[in-house]
C-alpha cells in the first residue's frame, strides 16, 4: 500500500524544511531496526566516532554507512516506505541511498549537538535531498531534534567538527558562521516534535538543526537521500562520512550513479 503524504506535508517540507511523518515505520519494522542498532552499538564499524567528552556522564556515539553489513538496516532503507516517502516530499522521480548514520546517546548524557547543516560537510551538489531521522524509543519535547524552520533557504554556514569547534572541511572564512540561535528565541521559529518510536522528522541537507542531551536512552537512525538533481562535488579534504577513491570513480558534475548509492525508488529492492 502507498504511504500517504499529504499536499500538506509536501508544502511544509518546501517552505519550513522539516516536517514531522508520524508512524513512517510499522511496530514490526521499528522492532528490526531496533535489534539492528543494539547490534550496531555491539560491534561499531571503522567509521564509528564517540561524539561527547571523556568528561560525560553519558555517551554519545555515532556509526557510519553500515547498511551493507546489516541486513536489518537494508530491510528499512530498501523494503519500508521510507524511500516513497522521499521521492513525494522531494518531488523527485528516483531516489538514491547517500547513506545512513546511527546515533545513540545513553541516559544521561550531557552533549548537546551544536546547531549545523549537514549539507557543507558533504561531497554534493543540488537541492533534492532528505534526511529522515527515526527515534526507535520514545522521545520528549525536551530531548529532540530542533530545527531553524527556513533556514535551508540560505546560505551555508561554517561546518565544524562538534568537540573541538574546528574548521576542517572549509578554510576558515570562506563561509559565515551559524548565528546565535539559542541566545536569540526571537529571530527564529524553531520546530520540534515528541516523538514516538517509528516517526520520523524528515529534514532538508540545509536545514539548521540541534539536539540536546537526554536523560533516557535515545537510539536514532537517519537515513539520507538523493534526489533527480544531486550531483557528485569532490572536495580536496576528508569529507563526512569519506567515500575513498570516489573521485577517480566519479568525476565531478556527475549524477551519484555508483553502486555505493544505489536506487532505492522506484524499482530497485536490493537485499
Amino acid at each position: 500500500m502507498s504511504f500517504n503524504i499529504s499536499e500538506a506535508d509536501i508544502k511544509a517540507y518546501h517552505d519550513d524544511g522539516a516536517v514531522l511523518i508520524k508512524n513512517l515505520l510499522n511496530e514490526e519494522e521499528v522492532t528490526d531496526l531496533r535489534e539492528a542498532i543494539d547490534a550496531n552499538i555491539s560491534n561499531p564499524s571503522p567509521n564509528s566516532k564517540i561524539a561527547s567528552s571523556e568528561d560525560d556522564p553519558g555517551w554519545f556515539l555515532e556509526d557510519f554507512c553500515t547498511w551493507q553489513e546489516n541486513p536489518s538496516y537494508r530491510r528499512i532503507i530498501f523494503e519500508s516506505a521510507i524511500s516513497e516517502v522521499a521521492a513525494k516530499l522531494m518531488c523527485s522521480k528516483q531516489v538514491r541511498l547517500f547513506h545512513d548514520h546511527m546515533l545513540v546517546k545513553k541516559k544521561g548524557t550531557i552533549q548537546r549537538t551544536p546547531w549545523h547543516q549537514d549539507q557543507p560537510y558533504y561531497n554534493i551538489e543540488g537541492r533534492q535531498n532528505i534526511s529522515f531521522w527515526i527515534p526507535v524509543d520514545p522521545v520528549p519535547i525536551e530531548w529532540t531534534i530542533e530545527l531553524v524552520a527556513s533556514s535551508h533557504k540560505g546560505q551555508w554556514y561554517m561546518p565544524r567538527n562538534f568537540l573541538e569547534n574546528q574548521a576542517k572541511w572549509f578554510p576558515e572564512g570562506s563561509l559565515s558562521e551559524i548565528p546565535d540561535i539559542d541566545a536569540n528565541p526571537d529571530k527564529f521559529r524553531v520546530l520540534k516534535w515528541e516523538l514516538e518510536p517509528g516517526d520520523a522528522v524528515a529534514f532538508h541537507m540545509l536545514t539548521l538543526h540541534s539536539g540536546a542531551g537526554t536523560k533516557a536512552l535515545r537510539r536514532v537512525f537517519s537515513v539520507r537521500m538523493l534526489g533527480d538533481d544531486i550531483i557528485h562535488a569532490p572536495r580536496s579534504w576528508k569529507t563526512s562520512p569519506d567515500f575513498a577513491g570516489l573521485s577517480e570513480q566519479l568525476p565531478a558534475g556527475m549524477p551519484m550513479d555508483h553502486k555505493l548509492f544505489p536506487l532505492t525508488w522506484p524499482v530497485n529492492r536490493a537485499k
